[in-house]
């Protein structure tokens, strides 16, 4: 594994978000919220109904970190640990061994997001890693890639644009077989 366990789920998290926020808008009511904050394991107080607009807010920040060059995404990384006043410290909770918090889990949703992505983007930049983001390969789609795989091999941002890709395909072939 390139990042730790804490790292890539940060990741994971924000090119999730940053994905939501295309058309189909994928992140509309406080239901899809709490799933989404169930299935990336945040810690601290579960979203409540003042949190959806504020995590809506923020996926156009979060898609421009992803599209930025490593250079690029220092003064973007750097603005949201100031701004949040981040401080890191070590945790341990809810069965995962040590591992970095920079904000408080009393603090809003959106905010917990913002800085547990910048602290990932830490190391993204630092293990000079940019190359693990691409534009999903769909011509039609602009949908952030986040390739954690070894041998670096993703193309698509979502498992409906790898279906689409493979129907395409497909159908392809067979016009050629016919």
């Amino acid at each position: 594994m390139v990042f730790t366990h804490d790292t890539a789920e940060a990741l994971e998290a924000a090119a999730f978000l940053a994905n939501s926020e295309l058309e189909p808008d994928t992140l509309t009511s406080q239901e899809e919220l709490v799933t989404f904050f169930d299935e990336f394991h945040y810690s601290g107080s579960r979203p409540s109904g003042s949190d959806l607009e504020p995590v809506r807010a923020i996926r156009t920040r979060l898609r421009e970190l992803f599209k930025s060059s490593r250079d690029g995404a220092v003064p973007l990384v750097n603005a949201v640990l100031a701004e949040e006043r981040a401080l890191p410290r070590l945790v341990r909770h809810d069965g995962r061994d040590w591992h970095i918090h920079a904000t408080s889990d009393h603090r809003p949703l959106a905010e917990r997001i913002l800085v547990e992505t910048a602290m990932a983007m830490i190391d993204v930049i630092r293990a000079d890693e940019f190359q693990r983001f691409g534009r999903c390969e769909m011509d039609d789609c602009d949908g952030i890639v986040l390739d954690l795989s070894r041998n670096r091999s993703r193309k698509y941002c979502s498992v409906t644009c790898t279906n689409r890709a493979a129907q395409a395909a497909y159908r392809a072939r067979q016009a050629e077989a016919s």
